[in-house]
């Protein structure tokens, strides 16, 4: 089976064990990115089989409809950038492993990383350094401090570990189902959003970009927070209202952020307002991007493949194909 691997910027994938998986079959893999539709077309025209990392390509109606030999796109996690329906309507399979019971400890500890280095002002410290310059300002300790979680899963929950051991008093709200396993573990309950933003020294966002979570935190949400606090945001840019952040740090309530994430991805403007604050740490959306997390998540990227040539596809996020699949 012809088989197409896209977004691979550093060439990582065949150097991961579970690539043996796809032994037998030719592979041809893309390091650069690409999103014009008729370069893409091109590109694409006689794959049978498209692998996708994350949401680094977006797959539109228009460009599947010039890939006729197109029979299954596999994948990992969530698919806003897939058109699901389209793939339907042509006959093409999406699977895509949701992994509800694996905790991303990438993810996690990017976030724990993003914390540090915003509260002691690492990277600014840095760079003053490198400058010529001893010492430019004052941090913050975490011990003592209240850390909000707004979103209790498989990656929320472990950060709220990491508090716990840095001597953070820990404070949730999630979904009723996620409080009750916050609670479970230990954990304070905020009485309400409000509560969550108000008393939140560092905030630290974990949920999934659904309709439902689409800015769901507000400028109001915002400016509730102290001007001492932090936001953090490694989970997907769309759960803020558009602009509210960047208007929010202008007026210094919270007074930093850390991100991992930005509306428009791969973001290459350096002069971009979450670039040029001094009061943002941010980081190109690395915190899936580790080796170890790679091997994790095409092990279950490459098994779909497998299941599909096998006549068994697996993790089918499109069912309804199943009847008038190519």
């Amino acid at each position: 089976m012809k088989i197409a691997i896209l977004d691979d910027y550093f060439d990582t994938l065949r150097t991961l064990p579970s690539f043996a998986k796809l032994d037998g079959h030719e592979v041809t893999i893309f390091n650069d990115h690409v999103q014009d539709t008729d370069a893409l077309a091109e590109r694409l025209k006689d794959v049978e089989a498209l692998v996708l990392i994350r949401e680094r390509t977006q797959i539109r109606a228009d460009l599947l409809e010039k890939l006729p030999k197109l029979k299954l796109i596999s994948q990992r996690s969530v698919y806003p950038h897939i058109d699901v329906k389209a793939c339907t309507a042509l006959g093409i399979i999406v699977s895509s492993n949701m992994h509800a019971d694996t905790p991303s400890y990438a993810a996690a500890e990017l976030t724990w990383g993003l914390v540090l280095a915003a509260m002691r002002q690492i990277p600014q410290q840095m760079a003053a350094l490198q400058a010529g310059t001893w010492q430019i300002g004052v941090g913050h300790t975490l011990r003592d401090k209240m850390l909000g979680i707004y979103g209790y899963g498989r990656i929320g929950s472990v950060v709220a570990s990491y508090g716990r051991a840095f001597g953070m008093t820990v404070m949730v709200w999630a979904r009723e189902p996620s409080l009750a396993q916050a609670r479970s573990d230990g954990y304070q309950i905020a009485g309400s959003k409000e509560e969550l933003f108000e008393q939140s020294d560092v905030l630290s966002l974990h949920m999934r970009l659904v309709d439902a979570t689409r800015g769901i935190v507000s400028a109001e949400d915002l400016a509730r927070m102290k001007r001492s606090a932090l936001i953090v945001n490694t989970s997907r840019a769309g759960l803020i209202a558009k602009g509210a952040l960047v208007e929010a740090l202008r007026a210094g309530r919270p007074g930093m952020a850390a991100i991992d994430v930005f509306d428009t991805e791969p973001l290459r403007d350096p002069h971009d307002p979450l670039l040029t604050m001094p009061n943002v740490v941010a980081t190109p959306h690395i915190g899936y991007v580790t080796a170890d997390e790679y091997e994790l998540q095409f092990s279950d990227i490459f098994d779909q493949i497998v299941a599909y040539a096998a006549g068994a596809p697996i993790n089918v996020v499109n069912p309804e194909v199943l009847t008038h699949r190519r």
